[in-house]
């Protein structure tokens, strides 16, 4: 127990006071021990001494506002630790390819802020952290499971786009994210982008050695902007002399990760939140999590107790005069 004022409690002593009065007055009117003893009477004016002893010491503890700390108690629940890359490249900033009459006009990036917002916000235990990359990745949030804070990470993304879409420093960076948590059970990327660049060898190692050493699954979620190529398209055929196409050499490398992965292809804001939901439902493993209970302030509910023993001392007093009488 911790007191906000503790000084206050100098005065406990003060709570004596009832006892001692009583006592003196015994031996000052010494013809009270001429009067026959009642037994009801004696009850009631040890129970009025009491009480009145009680009331002032409760009252000083609530003066001195008593509270209870924090505590922090380990449950267990459905949910992920969730690492989330956001491309904040400069066509992020452009409609969708396939944008119907309800959601014209709407950005990708604005889209998928609000989808991934409403996400997070219906789901109670996840541990969520925000990274963003364009030209290079930005720590935006480490994992917490502040709902305000990740909503305000989120939006804080918007504005400012690059030309490049440099997947690999998000993903580089998105890692690092497990790298200092515990492993609550369930660990997963959603990679959120509507291009893909090249990663040299050396960065696809690192990134499939730590997904694997921290044991995090991938979900890539891919924007598809108009007349691009798909990453399901089973039928194309590059030119001999041709690379594949930074999405579809992205995706042949995710796919040889040992930890899960998932491919989705969004070209409106409806395909964005079927992606969404289904990731919802993958990702309801059960989990060790934190609950924190706050503190507690006493004072209020000693001030009530402190009063209803003030009525019950006032009920008892109404007793033993009509007692005397």
């Amino acid at each position: 127990m911790n007191f906000i004022t503790p000084w206050v409690l100098i005065f406990l002593p003060l709570a004596i006071i009832p006892l001692i009065i009583g006592q003196s007055n015994q031996n000052i009117y010494s013809w009270n021990e001429m009067i026959p003893l009642d037994a009801l009477s004696k009850i009631i004016s040890i129970l009025l001494k009491s009480l009145s002893s009680l009331i002032i010491f409760i009252m000083i503890l609530a003066i001195s506002e008593p509270y209870s700390n924090q505590k922090v108690v380990s449950k267990i629940g459905e949910g992920a630790q969730i690492g989330l890359v956001l491309d904040r490249s400069a066509s992020m900033d452009e409609p969708f390819s396939g944008s119907d009459e309800d959601t014209v006009g709407e950005t990708k990036s604005a889209a998928a802020s609000r989808l991934i917002i409403d996400f997070f916000e219906s789901r109670s235990n996840d541990m969520v952290g925000v990274i963003t990359f364009s030209n290079s990745a930005m720590y935006v949030l480490p994992l917490t499971q502040n709902k305000d804070a990740i909503k305000a990470a989120v939006n804080a993304t918007a504005g400012n786009a690059l030309f490049q879409t440099n997947i690999g420093a998000g993903l580089t960076s998105s890692a690092e994210l497990f790298a200092d948590v515990d492993d609550s059970g369930s660990r997963a990327i959603i990679l959120l982008s509507d291009g893909a660049g090249r990663i040299d060898a050396n960065t696809q190692q690192k990134i499939k050695d730590w997904f694997d050493q921290f044991q995090i699954g991938l979900y890539w979620i891919v924007l598809k902007q108009e007349g691009g190529i798909s990453i399901f398209d089973e039928d194309y055929v590059p030119r001999d002399e041709d690379q594949l196409p930074p999405q579809i050499e992205l995706f042949e490398y995710f796919k040889t990760f040992r930890s899960p992965f998932n491919a989705y292809e969004a070209e409106d804001p409806k395909s964005l939140a079927l992606a969404i939901k289904d990731i919802n439902l993958k990702e309801k493993k059960p989990i060790k999590y934190n609950e924190i209970i706050p503190g507690t302030n006493h004072s209020t509910k000693l001030l009530i107790i402190a009063f209803l023993m003030a009525l019950l001392l006032f009920g008892l007093k109404l007793i033993e005069v009509k007692s005397f009488k």
